[in-house]
């Protein structure tokens, strides 16, 4: 319509023009007053909204079936929650399939940034390599992918793990039996990096003691249950073990129960890692089967990886570092818990 044949009077043009300012007024408050967290329930439609310095994260995790997962989960909820532009879809899977099809499902809800701890490190690299393919910047958690097709990995000293462990292992048998040498059994974990790298970093370690046999290796999947099953089954078969090496504190809870059934709690000593409390717990009482070291391996990781996706989508880097963004590789320390130190490292109300 031409500018000619419209006949608005003043008053009447103003008032048009202030239902139009008004209806925009409360539709942009309506946007800004949804959700600022979500559960496994995901909402439909496009999430990114980066344009206006709100963001959405993707949150991809492992079923919360055991102490240390769970607590991961509740430290990156708590994380997400602290962000009041960050809008969070948190999904959890029992199996790789599931948790594939978790990732392709945030790669279409176009989420601006995607923190996964993948369930199995190579069924998970597709998935890496698709978010990748979609721009979406990738925050690894714990265990790593078969490519570097990530932003950032955040996890533990996972080689350090296994070899600060053989380490102790070592110097416990020293002590026991005059000499480094022994029978020893290894539960192992999932099929990730995060179990390869503590079985390699244990046995270079004690690739020097040739009087240091491994005599049995299982895997328990990183819980108790299926640690105490492995246990059973090795106990039967060996009629002497002198150390048991856990790759994670929440299968030595398992481990320590299979032992004390078979009622061989004097026979053998663990090392272990994870850093939960009730591991600390037995280190305090000096329960049997002995509790040599837990080196720390702590489920915060899960806050600091949010932390760090985050920073990266607000272009920040690290306080204190020149640089202003996020390094690509960030590995946390394993630190000793010993019976010697365990005071200062205890909290009755850790979440792990």
């Amino acid at each position: 319509m031409s500018k000619s044949k419209v006949w608005l009077k003043p008053l009447v043009l103003i008032a048009a023009v202030c239902l139009v300012l008004a209806a925009c007024s409360n539709g942009n408050k309506q946007s800004s007053e949804s959700p600022s967290a979500s559960g496994s329930e995901s909402p439909s439609g496009d999430a990114g909204s980066a344009a206006s310095g709100n963001y959405t994260l993707g949150i991809s995790l492992p079923s919360a079936d055991h102490g240390w997962m769970g607590a991961l989960v509740s430290n990156a909820k708590a994380e997400a929650e602290k962000h009041g532009n960050v809008k969070y879809l948190l999904y959890t899977a029992k199996d790789p399939a599931k948790q594939t099809s978790d990732i392709e499902d945030l790669i279409t809800k176009k989420v601006d940034a995607i923190v996964m701890l993948p369930i199995e490190s190579a069924a998970l690299t597709p998935a890496a390599e698709k978010i990748a393919q979609a721009g979406i910047p990738l925050i690894v958690i714990d265990r790593a992918v078969n490519t570097e097709s990530y932003r950032t990995y955040v996890g533990g000293d996972n080689y350090g793990i296994g070899y600060g462990d053989a380490k102790y292992l070592v110097d416990a048998l020293k002590k026991k039996k005059g000499k480094p040498e022994g029978k020893v059994v290894e539960i192992s974990g999932v099929p990730s990096t995060v179990t390869d790298l503590r079985s390699k970093g244990f046995r270079d370690y004690i690739k020097d003691y040739p009087g240091i046999e491994i005599v049995a290796t299982q895997p328990g999947d990183f819980t108790r249950e299926k640690a105490l099953k492995a246990t059973e089954n090795i106990l039967q078969a060996n009629k002497q073990i002198d150390a048991v090496y856990s790759q994670d504190d929440d299968m030595t809870v398992g481990i320590v129960q299979a032992i004390r059934d078979a009622k061989r709690d004097k026979e053998m000593f663990i090392v272990s890692s994870g850093g939960m409390k009730e591991v600390y717990q037995m280190m305090k009482e000096k329960q049997s089967p002995e509790v040599v070291v837990s080196l720390t391996y702590s489920p915060t990781m899960g806050g600091s990886a949010v932390n760090m996706a985050v920073k990266i989508l607000e272009k920040k880097g690290l306080e204190g570092f020149w640089e202003k963004s996020v390094p690509h590789h960030i590995v946390l320390e394993a630190t000793p818990v010993t019976p010697e130190n365990v005071d200062q490292f205890f909290k009755a109300d850790a979440n792990y």
